[in-house]
């Protein structure tokens, strides 16, 4: 087929930009889940008292985790966000720890030496298998950005006592198109996290914890997401702080947040 002169040029524009699509669809899943894959060190090492666990995931995965016990009666179930491992939570391990609080980190698989590919599915099973473990206890589930996400999913499957959700987005798609605005984000993502439509249907106390300066999950979605919860919220605005600021692992105004919902939950029983 011979086209006219003026029309190659954008035929060329049209096939790359097709083939930079499809690649995008193929390997959506390395933009979203960023993990550190290396084993982590033994948990006593890290956090004080802490022992090594492991998760059996309903598809038959064994996952790492850290269990830290606690005088509380309530524990806090810590999922993390897209990258990383529970190495870099164990700020937060301690420093709910030093409250009292049991402590249970979750690694997803792929994450920590764990082993499996994260997809939204199989990440939905590590943190059921988390919560299989836990028995029957009260719990708080923590969730951080992605973790929120995942966390809201389990907690409309199995219920929790109260939610901890730290900077969260209201959909995974609303979060890609902050950080990839050039992209049709919405139209290519195979997983969804549709975190605001899932805490409208949870009725259990719900804490949004966000930082004002935070550029990967803006401000105005972690309000958005506080707004359609269904249950009673409290929101905590951290001035200044960006997405990944030590103030989310062991500040103040978090580790008081997180107690004081462990308190409230522990009072009402």
């Amino acid at each position: 087929m011979n086209l006219p002169g003026a029309l190659r040029p954008a035929l060329v524009v049209l096939v790359v930009a097709v083939l930079l699509l499809g690649l995008l669809w193929v390997f959506q899943r390395r933009l979203i889940y960023l993990p550190d894959p290396a084993p982590v060190p033994p948990a006593g090492q890290v956090v004080p008292g802490a022992r090594e666990v492991t998760l059996t995931t309903a598809d038959g995965l064994r996952l790492g985790a850290w269990y830290v016990p606690g005088d509380h009666p309530v524990t806090v179930l810590v999922a993390g966000g897209n990258a990383g491992n529970r190495l870099h939570r164990a700020p937060l391990a301690r420093a709910l720890a030093a409250r009292g609080l049991p402590v249970l980190v979750v690694d997803y698989r792929g994450y920590g030496g764990n082993p499996g590919s994260p997809t939204e599915e199989g990440l939905r099973l590590d943190v059921l298998a988390a919560r299989d473990f836990l028995g029957d206890v009260p719990v708080i589930y923590f969730g951080e950005s992605l973790g929120a996400a995942v966390l809201a999913g389990l907690a409309a499957e199995r219920p929790a006592d109260g939610l901890v959700l730290r900077s969260p987005f209201t959909d995974l798609a609303a979060a890609g198109q902050a950080n990839y605005p050039f992209l049709p984000v919405r139209a290519m993502l195979r997983d969804r996290f549709p975190v605001a439509e899932r805490v409208a249907a949870i009725k259990a106390p719900i804490v949004v914890v966000y930082g004002t300066a935070d550029t990967i999950v803006p401000a105005g979605q972690s309000r958005a997401g506080a707004a359609a919860a269904a249950g009673p919220v409290t929101v905590v605005e951290i001035a200044g702080a960006g997405h990944n600021d030590p103030v989310f692992l062991s500040g103040p105004r978090m580790i008081g947040a997180v107690t004081d919902l462990a308190d409230r939950i522990r009072d009402t029983r």
